[in-house]
């Protein structure tokens, strides 16, 4: 029987610390995802690494967000300044070509459904400020050493006052302060049924500023926190959740897909805002 026991022993070892351990990796996991995604709404302490495998305490400043925001702005600055090139001639070549598509596409396709002629090339880089901003930012957010800054309320907010702010400008600019205020006034409507419909429309407007932070500070954390999500599978299962990083590297070219939708629909809603307001009927 000794021998018997002698080989049994070890086995139902292993298994009890495999069971007393997982708690801890669990641990682990939980502590990862928070220090790495969660830290602006967490501690506010960075992950252990700020590259694979090793940290390089120099480079924890790229987990703030303001450096990111400040660093965003530079490289569209530097993009905009040395990679555009006007040439002679009506057809643009090379980096001036991508970025001039960009600029028409947001022109046309997301400034002139919703603005009169006359004001859609005017407002046009206002919201090729807001598209090419947000691109960045979620692009950079994809690399390892840098902060996800739309992933932070208080970034996307912030973006979402900015449009709110054009919202309530465009429109008095348009109409006047009267004008604004007749926004809140559905027209046509039973004046006794003003003192509730009023403050429905201002709630309204609120609550669009609101969706315009709220959707784009969702979708950029859902998609970072399901990445770590499915990493830790191999945390805690070993290399039998090794196909997981198959998904993994899947989802990471289907979040450089999302990077580019993010910023569009941020665009577009803000557009729409501002030209329902201020351009009723257009």
């Amino acid at each position: 029987m000794e021998p018997a026991l002698e080989m049994v022993l070890p086995a139902v070892t292993n298994v009890v610390a495999g069971v007393v351990a997982a708690p801890d990796r669990k641990d682990i996991v939980h502590h990862y995802i928070q220090h790495h995604v969660l830290y602006h709404v967490a501690d506010g302490n960075p992950s252990a690494w700020n590259l694979p495998f090793i940290r390089v305490q120099a480079l924890d400043v790229f987990r703030n967000d303001g450096v990111m925001l400040a660093l965003a702005l530079l490289l569209l600055v530097a993009g905009f300044a040395f990679l555009y090139r006007r040439q002679q001639g009506d057809v643009p070549r090379g980096w001036s070509n991508l970025l001039e598509l960009f600029v028409v596409f947001v022109r046309n396709q997301i400034v002139q459904p919703y603005f009169p002629e006359r004001d859609a090339r005017r407002f046009a880089p206002v919201f090729c400020a807001f598209f090419f901003l947000i691109l960045t930012l979620n692009l950079l957010g994809l690399c390892p050493l840098f902060s996800a800054a739309t992933s932070n309320i208080n970034v996307t907010g912030g973006l979402a006052l900015v449009a709110g702010a054009f919202m309530v400008g465009v429109t008095i600019w348009q109409k006047g302060v009267r004008g604004f205020l007749r926004t809140f006034v559905p027209t046509g409507a039973p004046w006794i049924l003003l003192p509730v419909l009023v403050p429905v429309e201002v709630i309204s407007f609120f609550s669009r500023v609101f969706a315009l932070a709220i959707r784009l500070f969702a979708n950029v954390l859902a998609g970072h926190i399901l990445i770590f999500a499915l990493l830790s599978m191999v945390v805690l299962f070993g290399w039998l959740a090794s196909p997981i990083i198959l998904l993994v590297v899947g989802i990471y070219f289907f979040e450089i897909f999302m990077s580019f939708l993010q910023a569009y629909i941020f665009s577009l809603l803000a557009a729409i805002f501002i030209g329902q307001m201020a351009y009723e009927g257009h």
